[in-house]
């Protein structure tokens, strides 16, 4: 009997020792992607549900420019798309996922503004959107001020429409949905005459199959709008890295690329790839 509890504690001892060892006891790194790859995993926040830019495609994979993006980045610090957590962080919990630790960077439109690099680090910008309109092909929608008397769709709760009444077109009609496929489902039947938000996230619900060749940006720049890769504050380390790499994708043209495979077939007109740093007020 004695025999068996010295076995029993033995085994128990080497169990342990192995556990240890497996849970990375060396500090080189975690879930939340604070190593530099080597067997872990890192958490990046994205968007779930914006065709072209973040979106969860109904096989479970991921898709669109900030995944392209994120994914490049991932790979410079160490990382293969297989250990990459997806995790969907929505517009208004992106500072706290970061500042809790949920995630490790957040690529999910997240324009640079003072507001937020109070709270947040921002590596970039990686891409410089506009608001705009999003029109049917043969509409003759080419200014604002056209949509006076005119319908126009926007999510509930988004400033972009209240944008357009306020600086372009008062006597615009606004039509608020629950989502941008409803603006554009009302939009391909008549029921409104433009939908505004982001051109890049308008760019991306065109390109979708069902929508291919129906619409047309106004290509207004109504905005500017930074989009960053958001990184917990005072992380410097971390956004160094991530600095370097965006400056490696446009170098080598993988950034081109994600544009135009992402956004194209929207006759998507984009910026060049912006400096690092360089924010367009």
């Amino acid at each position: 009997m004695k025999l068996r509890k010295v076995s029993a504690a033995a085994a128990t001892a080497l169990v342990l020792a192995l556990t240890a060892t497996a849970c990375g006891g060396d500090g080189d790194g975690d879930s939340n992607g604070s190593g530099s790859g080597g067997g872990k995993t890192i958490k990046i926040g994205i968007k779930y549900d914006q065709p072209g830019l973040g979106l969860k495609e109904p096989d479970g994979s991921f898709s669109g420019f900030d995944v392209d993006v994120a994914t490049y980045v991932a790979k410079e610090l160490g990382y293969k798309p297989d250990q990459i957590e997806w995790v969907e962080t929505k517009s208004a919990d992106r500072e706290n996922a970061l500042s809790r630790g949920d995630v490790k960077l957040i690529a999910a439109t997240y324009s640079i503004t003072d507001e937020r690099k109070q709270k947040v680090d921002f590596a970039g910008p990686y891409l410089l959107a506009h608001q705009d309109l999003l029109v049917k092909k043969d509409s003759d929608i080419t200014k604002a001020t056209d949509l006076n008397d005119k319908k126009l769709c926007s999510v509930a709760g988004s400033t972009s429409a209240q944008n357009v009444k306020k600086d372009f077109a008062p006597k615009a009609q606004l039509s608020e949905r629950g989502g941008y496929s409803e603006c554009l489902s009302a939009l391909q039947s008549g029921g409104v005459d433009a939908l505004t938000t982001d051109d890049s996230i308008l760019a991306g619900y065109a390109a979708q199959e069902q929508y291919k060749g129906q619409f047309k940006l106004a290509g207004l720049k109504l905005s500017n709008e930074n989009y960053g890769v958001g990184v917990k504050k005072g992380d410097t380390a971390t956004l160094d890295k991530v600095n370097a790499a965006l400056e490696k994708m446009v170098k080598d043209g993988a950034w081109q690329k994600a544009v135009e495979e992402n956004f194209g077939p929207a006759s998507y007109k984009n910026e060049p790839a912006p400096k690092i740093g360089q924010i367009v007020q």
